[in-house]
């Protein structure tokens, strides 16, 4: 059974392992505060150009998204995302069950825009009963999106002028930053994320990770106390080491970039297979997600070899699919995969 359900069906890369392995037996403090730690800190600081980063651990992206979020909020205010966003859509209610609503405006493939942000804060203070309604406290979008597609640098750096003006924190969930960087038609970097952002993060578990995000707090801006709020979201890892030596080896020799490239030029080429073959998409992705069209008859057959996602009905014959491939994709399975279409 070939599998192209996710990327993050797989372990973790080699050079990972291997690191795990060297370091199994070192006797190093918990929660963080190890060398392999502190050493992935300030490689990612380095990488973002960004002196003053702010760079914290935790072990998964659910985690990551609530407690950012939570520890960032006014206990009056919620979080504006896309209607198609991550944590309006796949978060399970983890940011409510903060006590934080979110605020949803139109997405656009995945994607807000700076005009309509900007129209729906001012709606909110122009609205004469808005001390009874939730405040926009924060702005959520993902890089790359949901659909798998990406900011431009001037969507985002409209975007962030909006926060910015509303003095509002912009937040970059970075699940899969490293193939949203690795994609030919980004047109930004790693530091200029860091610099349009006040906080986002870098995605581990999706990108050649065992699991672990790294959350970047960019202006100096780490809530107070931060380790005893990550504690409470029960984020707090006591082997804090598992974490560092990952993000140590991921950002190392540019190992998280060249891995992403991976992903990205086997999606580009099972992109052109699907098209060559006459498949149609339910819209146009840049990044390792790609979300095809089948005939449900069709769907139910290739489901027999191959693992995809559900993504969405289309209509009462057809369904929209997903197939990702990741750091870990190889020329032989999707030379399979490609056999079988």
């Amino acid at each position: 059974m070939l599998n192209f359900e996710s990327d993050y069906i797989e372990g973790a890369h080699p050079k990972i392992l291997e690191r795990l392995i060297q370091t199994n037996m070192e006797q190093l403090s918990g929660y963080g505060v190890d060398e392999y730690c502190l050493s992935a800190k300030e490689k990612i600081s380095k990488a973002c150009n960004c002196p003053d980063a702010q760079v914290e651990f935790v072990v998964g992206g659910t985690q990551t998204n609530q407690l950012v979020i939570d520890s960032m909020l006014k206990p009056f205010e919620g979080v504006v995302a896309a209607k198609t966003g991550h944590v309006a859509v796949h978060e399970a209610g983890a940011i409510e069950y903060t006590g934080h609503k979110v605020l949803e405006i139109p997405g656009h493939n995945g994607k807000m825009q700076a005009d309509e942000l900007e129209n729906y804060i001012n709606d909110f203070y122009n609205d004469g009963n808005h001390e009874h309604m939730v405040f926009p406290g924060m702005v959520y979008i993902s890089f790359p999106t949901e659909y798998g597609t990406i900011y431009t640098k001037s969507e985002l750096t409209a975007i962030s002028s909006v926060c910015h003006k509303n003095n509002i924190p912009l937040f970059i969930d970075g699940a899969r930053l490293g193939y949203g960087l690795a994609s030919s038609e980004c047109d930004l970097t790693l530091p200029e994320i860091a610099e349009l952002s006040d906080v986002f993060y870098i995605g581990g578990t999706k990108v050649g990770a065992l699991c672990g995000e790294a959350i970047v707090f960019t202006k100096k801006n780490k809530p107070a106390h931060f380790v005893n709020l990550t504690k409470k979201h029960g984020a707090l890892l006591a082997k804090g080491r598992l974490l560092g030596i990952q993000f140590d080896e991921l950002f190392s020799n540019n190992l998280y970039f060249k891995i992403s490239e991976n992903a990205i030029n086997h999606a580009n080429t099972l992109k052109e297979v699907f098209k060559n073959k006459g498949y149609k998409f339910l819209l146009d992705s840049p990044t390792n997600q790609q979300f095809v069209i089948l005939d449900n008859n069709k769907m139910k057959e290739l489901s027999k070899s191959v693992k995809f996602s559900f993504w969405e009905k289309v209509d009462d014959s057809h369904t929209a699919v997903r197939f990702a491939t990741s750091w870990a994709t190889t020329e032989e399975n999707l030379k399979k995969l490609i056999d079988l279409l």
